[in-house]
């Protein structure tokens, strides 16, 4: 099994978008994100650990402003945490080994898809375009990723 985790080269290699938004739980302007009308098939991972974490195929457009997921391709590589800032309730989510800030889970998702709503920064995400995932060492995954 291949190893996640957050290390001082990969902190060191982001821009300043993606530190704040990762490193300081910062959020994108809406409607900003890099990956927001990606259309590509493949995988996202996170910008710090590569751990998998959004397949394209599970990517539907919510109109929220942000990448909308309905699942995450890797449940494990998701942790989830009562966010109370902003005086709302939410639920933050982080990746597990990179402890990276991603976004958001709701519940205003596609029923037929479970009901949930990854509201997730681009720039918290690296893509790998399904062509790239085997060499990229994401073949496992490419029965997730649609097209040929």
């Amino acid at each position: 099994m291949k190893s996640y985790k957050k290390t001082a080269a990969a902190i060191a290699a982001l821009t300043p978008e993606q530190f704040r938004v990762t490193q300081q739980s910062g959020t994108e302007r809406p409607g900003t994100g890099e990956y927001l009308h990606n259309t590509e098939p493949g995988i996202y991972v996170d910008v710090v650990s590569g751990e998998p974490l959004f397949a394209s195929s599970e990517m539907f457009e919510s109109g929220c402003g942000w990448p909308s997921f309905a699942r995450p391709i890797e449940p494990a590589h998701i942790k989830e945490l009562k966010d109370v800032g902003h005086g709302m309730v939410r639920t933050e989510v982080r990746s597990a080994h990179g402890d990276s800030h991603l976004g958001h889970v709701f519940t205003d998702g596609p029923r037929d898809r479970g009901g949930l709503r990854y509201c997730i920064n681009s720039a918290s995400l690296r893509f790998i375009h399904r062509h790239d995932m085997e060499a990229a060492g994401y073949g496992e995954y490419l029965d997730q990723v649609e097209g040929k």
